[in-house]
């Protein structure tokens, strides 16, 4: 099979807690669980079309774009990593329309547990989607906001006291041990509450909601964690071949090395399996 790759479809089974993958080749969708633990072998062809424009470039910028598509699209402005930098308010969103259908709604402050207990952030419509991509084994909502400027600033607020990134090569390992949530959000939320109020006050009582929601536990299909990590790379190699051990976040582990499939969002794969 042979398209480009995108961003790895991900489902939560609410019964088993279970995630089940589809990785995307064009137009296609190749169902991972059933191949995990048979041999797969993907060869990158040298060509990347824009996940935008299509056009064809030499380098994807911001997980899938060409240059100038990246220079000009909201979507990858720097506030989308650094959401407390948010500009939309200002008048200066590169995509105002883009920014009121994805900025200015609500959004969610969470805790996961990824390599270690973090805090995140995510719009109300990608739950559970984001926390499957980071790998998360358990993750619980401890805040509701009205947009995504809220969000950065009430995650900023609380990573003074514990991680706000995924150490992705320990998320990998599948080591971590299990955490209660619930518990470490009630000791964090007294420890922010004085920037909170101040919050409140420069945006509104009702621009922060805490929460009182249950953990949601998630399961990865992962026949066996590798014990070392090695990264395959499509730029240094152009082909990854191997037997999928699993898949976790944006990850296919292969007994050869893991790859980061949203990495090479936009690459021209072909897929043999």
């Amino acid at each position: 099979m042979l398209g480009n790759l995108r961003k790895m479809v991900s489902e939560l089974n609410p019964d088993t807690n279970r995630v089940s993958y589809q990785l995307p080749v064009g137009d296609e969708l190749i169902p991972l669980d059933e191949l995990i633990g048979k041999p797969i072998r993907l060869e990158h062809t040298g060509n990347i079309h824009c996940l935008n424009c299509r056009k064809k470039t030499k380098k994807s910028f911001s997980q899938g774009y060409c240059f100038p598509c990246m220079k000009k699209l909201a979507a990858c402005d720097m506030c989308i990593m650094k959401p407390e930098t948010c500009h939309h308010a200002e008048g200066t969103c590169r995509e105002p329309e883009w920014g009121d259908e994805n900025c200015m709604i609500p959004h969610y402050v969470y805790l996961a547990n990824t390599s270690g207990l973090k805090v995140g952030i995510t719009r109300h419509t990608q739950i559970p989607t984001r926390w499957i991509d980071q790998g998360a084994t358990q993750a619980l909502p401890i805040f509701k906001v009205k947009t995504r400027l809220l969000s950065g600033l009430v995650e900023v607020a609380l990573a003074d006291f514990i991680a706000d990134k995924t150490n992705w090569r320990a998320m990998l390992k599948g080591d971590n041990v299990d955490i209660d949530l619930k518990v470490k959000a009630a000791e964090l939320k007294p420890q922010i509450a004085e920037k909170l109020a101040q919050i409140q006050l420069q945006y509104g009582e009702d621009a922060v909601e805490g929460l009182d929601a249950e953990p949601v536990d998630i399961e990865f299909p992962v026949l066996q964690y590798p014990a070392k990590i090695s990264s395959h790379n499509f730029d240094k190699a152009s082909v990854v071949t191997g037997v999928l051990k699993g898949v976790k976040g944006q990850y296919l582990i292969f007994d050869t090395g893991v790859i980061n499939i949203r990495k090479f969002t936009s690459y021209e794969v072909q897929v043999d399996y």
